[in-house]
């Protein structure tokens, strides 16, 4: 892993994602879920998170995101696509964003 910089593993994951789902993921298979780069890959994501959160991973999961059609009036507009991870952590660990810490 000495072959990410520091740097890029900084900027790969852009927010935690914040739902029912994610939620339901965090309690019953100790996963935490995360907004990422769509360029991001699963060694980089796991590495970002170990040294950003101080915890074991794993496992990585990531999926792409199709961007929602919407509509505004007569004009038709196209969210743009992301990527989410879903990242494993190891039984015991845990990261906890409603405290800030």
């Amino acid at each position: 892993m000495s072959a990410i910089s520091q740097e890029r593993l900084l900027k790969v994951i852009l927010a935690p994602v914040i739902s029912e789902k994610s939620t339901r993921v965090a309690d019953k298979q100790n996963q935490v879920v995360f907004r990422v780069l769509p360029d991001a890959t699963k060694q980089e994501i796991g590495a970002a998170v170990a040294t950003l959160f101080k915890v074991e991973v794993t496992g990585v999961q990531v999926l792409n995101v199709k961007g929602k059609v919407k509509r505004a009036g007569r004009v038709m507009g196209r969210r743009d696509n992301w990527k989410k991870a879903y990242v494993t952590l190891k039984p015991g660990q845990d990261i906890d964003f409603a405290s800030g810490q």
